[in-house]
């Protein structure tokens, strides 16, 4: 195999790989389903943020399903979540 050869096999082999990124593109590119926070339904240690004076945020709720503690779910679920302590909140809860 000569010098030309390994060279037109090279230019190949990267269009090709050039072209399959391209058409992966769109899939990957795909929308991530809208989240909304959800106030009183995180277990202790997992909220993604707001977990009142004194923390610092995501990982820092102290009991489970603080009710000033919230964690991200699908929207339009929040309200449907059942803890033992109640259901989820859009908003923050006294608990």
């Amino acid at each position: 195999m000569n010098t030309q050869s390994i060279a037109r096999l090279a230019g190949m082999a990267l269009s090709a790989s050039v072209a399959a990124g391209l058409a992966a593109t769109p899939a990957a590119a795909q929308k991530k389903p809208a989240m909304e926070k959800c106030y009183g339904v995180a277990k202790a240690g997992e909220n993604d943020c707001a977990a009142g004076p004194g923390t610092s945020c995501a990982g820092t709720s102290t009991r489970d399903y603080q009710g000033n503690a919230w964690k991200l779910v699908p929207k339009g679920s929040c309200e449907k979540i059942s803890t033992p302590k109640g259901k989820g909140s859009l908003t923050a809860i006294k608990r």
